[in-house]
């Protein structure tokens, strides 16, 4: 079987880690065939890194599709540029891997997904948080327990210095959610094993709800909203509860650090920092029982796991659970939530899909 040649849209930041640690295991499967990055240093240091000759580097996006021949393309650049970068692999009938969100913009979001399937390409959306050996474990322990009844996620992180959390990050709207959000609702519909019917809820900075950045100590180091609390319906009965705040002061739940509490007819299921899966249940004496849960080990670990079922989907295997068909429901109970946020009410998340998917 030959390789599949791969164009690789954007090289700095998030890119360092696909290059040299996400696609390393499957080189037997797949090699660059160009690299596009607007950045000419970063650029140029990765095609160092590779091998490759200067006439497979590229600053222009366009460009780079129209002259190289490859079999797909890896997004990994900030969610405003995936849209160029889909429609023209749509193009040229490249399969896609791109970085989540799937876009920047629900508009946004929806074109990418009448164009995907219209072309006939498949889209892969990197949802790696579902791989890690806590969340594998987790969900077995959920399994054991039963019917779930809802479902609690935490995440907390001190990023109360401007650019601690990359530069950008401090400055695009909808920050937590875009960025963060939209993997732990993501988490939340994969344990609760059921879509998001209804969203409620709210992103916000302290400091810019007052009319007074200085009246909360460092709210100042974002320009939109470091903070959110939503309420989650979902399609199966189960609700969720999400928590998010990246100013936190006391106990963090950083990233694969996050705190789920999963709440089930049998016991409930709790993940915290310490990566501990426990079920706590109660005996015939009414003693409450707690028990650690072994872990369970993936195939792959993380990141690693989307280049491997996305080769193995090109391959004629299965759909992986996060292709673009499923991921869109993750993406709408995000942009729903900015909504539900923006006029203070309850949004259909149902009624988001079917503007990507009517």
């Amino acid at each position: 079987m030959s390789k599949k040649k791969c164009i690789m849209v954007g090289v700095g930041g998030m890119a360092g880690g696909w290059i040299q640690h996400f696609w390393p295991p499957f080189s037997d499967r797949m090699e660059f065939a160009a690299l596009v990055d607007v950045n000419r240093d970063v650029l140029n240091s990765r095609g160092q890194e590779l091998g490759l000759p200067s006439s497979a580097l590229f600053t222009d996006v366009r460009e780079a599709f129209e002259r190289v021949e490859a079999d797909f393309c890896c997004i990994v650049t900030p969610p405003a540029f995936h849209r160029e970068a889909v429609e023209l692999a749509c193009a040229r009938k490249l399969d896609i891997l791109s970085e989540k969100p799937i876009a920047d913009t629900w508009d946004a979001c929806c074109a990418i997904y009448k164009t995907v399937r219209s072309s006939g390409v498949k889209m892969l959306v990197t949802q790696n948080y579902r791989y890690t050996t806590r969340i594998l474990t987790l969900k077995r322990a959920v399994a054991e327990l039963g019917t779930v009844n809802y479902a609690i996620g935490r995440y907390a992180s001190d990023y109360r210095v401007r650019g601690s959390w990359g530069n950008f990050r401090h400055e695009i709207p909808h920050t937590l959610l875009v960025e963060g959000g939209i993997h732990h609702l993501d988490q939340l519909r994969n344990l609760c094993e059921a879509n998001v019917s209804h969203i409620a809820g709210w992103d916000w900075s302290p400091g810019h709800i007052r009319g007074n950045t200085d009246t909360f100590k460092g709210s100042d180091s974002f320009d939109t909203e470091p903070c959110a609390s939503y309420v989650l319906k979902m399609t199966n009965g189960t609700f969720a509860n999400y928590e998010g705040n990246n100013l936190e002061v006391g106990k963090t739940n950083s990233w694969h650090s996050e705190y789920y509490r999963v709440e089930c007819e049998g016991g409930a299921a709790t993940l915290d920092k310490d990566h501990v899966v426990r079920i706590e249940e109660r005996g015939e004496s009414g003693t409450l029982k707690v028990r650690e849960v072994p872990n369970v080990k993936a195939q792959y670990e993380g990141h690693v796991m989307m280049p491997f079922q996305f080769l193995e989907w090109l391959d004629g295997g299965p759909t992986p659970p996060t292709a673009l068909e499923d991921n869109i429901q993750s993406n709408a109970a995000m942009f729903a939530a900015i909504q539900a946020s923006e006029t203070n009410s309850t949004i259909d998340v149902q009624e988001f899909v079917k503007q990507a998917t009517g």
